[in-house]
């Protein structure tokens, strides 16, 4: 068994993710967070190369981030939804949340799939706790592969 398949038999609890998402990263890194976490989800993608949407929205769910819907896709771009009980947890909280760890993640893995320098944005519909992602990619500029 390798150690990816290892980490899919063990469940670690939402509240560990919200303490480090919510309370020490925020602290180590304050205002700099969000593009640290953007850095880190290119980071991941890169480490964990997926072939297909399914397959990352799959790695969404196993990761627990939340789930992951493809809204619509267009030639140079994309619009996701990602929700459940743990994006929702994170929206409940009294503080700022960023879904930029997310974002990165989505922009890295469109990146290889696509063959196209690609970007993610995030916008937080608060109300329904929800995030929308639009990804998009240049298909005048190619990926460094």
């Amino acid at each position: 068994m390798s150690g990816h398949e290892q980490w899919k038999q063990i469940n670690i609890s939402a509240f560990s993710d919200f303490l480090f998402r919510q309370e020490l990263l925020p602290n180590l890194f304050g205002k700099e967070t969000p593009f640290i976490l953007y850095w880190a989800g290119k980071d991941l993608a890169r480490k964990y190369p997926l072939a297909t949407i399914d397959d990352v929205i799959a790695f969404f769910e196993q990761a627990g981030w939340g789930n992951l819907s493809l809204l619509e896709e267009k030639k140079d771009q994309c619009e996701l939804r990602l929700e459940g009980p743990l994006v929702a947890m994170r929206f409940d909280y009294s503080g700022e949340c960023t879904f930029q760890l997310e974002a990165g993640f989505l922009a890295q893995q469109f990146e290889q799939q696509k063959g196209y320098v690609t970007e993610a944005f995030e916008q937080q519909k608060r109300r329904a706790k929800t995030v929308l992602f639009t990804v998009k990619w240049d298909r005048k500029d190619e990926a460094d592969r």
